[in-house]
């Protein structure tokens, strides 16, 4: 049965996928989150890239002014950041949240995923952090973007079914980065070519390629398949955020259609992640792309909202979210029919939407 976001209704929110069928944090009761969705509609702000740092040099994307402290007290300066965490279902799970504004960034990104530090004080609710209790890390960037991340000895003091979703959650907190394009593990200065616990290949860096949250029951043939990120839903009680899933597909496919169409059919039949992708919903031709914006023409059955008129905002954060993590796609440009003045929900006709800086922001 396809798993549809209704909105409104609380929606129970099980495991994901049996490569992580052991869950963090099972002993701990999960509360309510009240992070919104991102609104990608709203939030069209594109990633402007600072000047190539010299060696060592750790640069963000980009760098959000947050709120200082209270009146009376010390004003500190705060960025927004996303850390890759663990959700009440052992899903890694980008949360953006605002850190004291450092030059250090990729250590602070790293201090902030470990369990009783300083992440403690704003995690959100039903989230927790990867990283053994007493963790300690510094971090160093080559020049060819290989950021070099050297653990305390804590950092073997994991449980081994949790292993991979550490892996993931260190090299997608680093890697959100613009200058970072590969993540290698030390551990007291010895380099790591496996994951110290249960043996995960780390090789020469692991990068975005390899994955996140990977479905277990994809394509199993590695040498002609290829992962595709997807982003589909989760919801605990009202709070609805979105997932990345790594999904194995047959190679010699055009990358852009395949990525649709796998968002169309939905997370896989063994999770409990949602879609708000209706029944029937069609590409009626391949996506074109020209100057970085990916144009998609649909059939009449994505338009779910105002009386079957317009677009919902979550299929629309699902594709730009999705079509964003392929290389060289800025924008996603939604037709109906090859008509280009498709409304969104919100009675406003859908621009090209880009990504945008930060996902699953919220007030904690």
């Amino acid at each position: 049965m396809r798993k549809v976001l209704r909105k409104g209704v609380p929606v129970l929110v099980l495991s994901l996928l049996t490569m992580t069928a052991c869950s963090f944090g099972s002993n701990e009761a999960m509360n309510e989150m009240d992070t919104p969705p991102v609104n990608y509609v709203d939030e069209e702000e594109s990633i402007d890239l600072e000047e190539v740092p010299l060696p060592g040099e750790e640069v963000p994307k980009e760098e959000v002014p947050g709120e200082g402290a209270v009146e009376g007290e010390a004003t500190v300066e705060t960025v927004q950041r996303e850390l890759y965490l663990i959700d009440s279902n052992g899903l890694v799970v980008p949360q953006t949240l605002a850190l004291p504004k450092t030059d250090g960034v990729l250590k602070q990104s790293l201090e902030y995923l470990v369990e009783g530090g300083p992440v403690s004080q704003i995690l959100p609710n039903g989230f927790q952090a990867v990283l053994p209790a007493g963790t300690t890390v510094d971090v160093n960037l080559t020049e060819d973007g290989m950021a070099i991340a050297d653990f305390s000895n804590e950092f073997k003091e994991y449980n081994p079914s949790h292993e991979k979703q550490i892996l993931q959650a260190i090299t997608w907190t680093l890697t959100q980065f613009e200058n970072v394009n590969k993540v290698q593990i030390r551990i007291n200065g010895y380099e790591q070519e496996m994951m110290p616990v249960n043996g995960t290949p780390i090789g020469e860096g692991v990068s975005r390629a390899d994955g996140i949250n990977i479905e277990a029951d994809s394509v199993t043939d590695v040498v002609n398949s290829e992962g595709v990120t997807l982003y589909f839903l989760a919801q605990n009680g009202d709070n609805t955020y979105y997932v990345p899933v790594t999904r194995r597909v047959s190679l010699g496919e055009e990358s852009l259609a395949v990525a649709v169409n796998e968002l169309i059919k939905g997370p896989s039949h063994q999770s409990q992640l949602l879609t708000d992708f209706r029944q029937g919903v069609a590409l009626l031709e391949k996506p074109t792309s020209e100057n970085g914006i990916v144009t998609l023409n649909f059939n009449e059955s994505i338009l779910s909202q105002l009386q079957a008129t317009a677009v919902s905002e979550e299929v629309i954060n699902m594709l730009a979210l999705t079509l964003t993590e392929q290389e060289g796609i800025e924008k996603v440009s939604i037709e109906v029919n090859g008509e280009a003045n498709v409304l969104t929900e919100s009675g406003q006709v859908a621009e090209p939407v880009s990504r945008p800086n930060v996902v699953n922001t919220g007030t904690y």
